[in-house]
């Protein structure tokens, strides 16, 4: 029996971060970033390429929440790519995790691997969504 895979969105104005579980749901591991510059219709498209490829039944979106926990001015449009999201995918899960740090946590995790700079904004927004990910699954255990 095929497991159902989790992807991991960390969706921002121009870049869109992309983690993947295993099929077990056990470990999440960096996908890709989808440059779109803004057009949704390159996202959803990629994420329909991606789901003909792995079956996932849930996504797991970050939410942009500020330190004192309410919703940032991004959220609002993160909530308008979820509504896009639930359009096209209506059988797909979705769900928003509190993303706070995770872009802080994958500036450090890049520091310490030594990434190089230049490379550090096509990674960036792969290691948040596994941070995203990782979020999710250690809240569902």
């Amino acid at each position: 029996m095929i497991k159902m895979r989790k992807l991991g969105i960390d969706y921002g104005d121009s870049r869109v971060g992309l983690a993947i579980t295993d099929e077990l749901g056990i470990t999440a591991q960096g996908l890709e970033t989808v440059h779109h510059k803004g057009n949704d219709k390159i996202v959803l498209k990629r994420l329909e390429e991606i789901m003909q490829e792995y079956e996932i039944d849930t996504f797991v979106i970050g939410m942009p929440i500020n330190m004192n926990g309410t919703k940032t001015e991004r959220a609002e449009v993160t909530n308008k790519f979820i509504h896009k999201l639930k359009c096209k995918f209506n059988k797909v899960q979705i769900v928003e995790i509190d993303e706070r740090l995770t872009t802080v946590a994958a500036h450090k995790t890049m520091n310490f691997l030594n990434i190089d700079k230049y490379k550090k904004k096509d990674l960036v927004d792969t290691i948040s969504a596994v941070y995203i990910l990782e979020m999710y699954i250690n809240r569902k255990n």
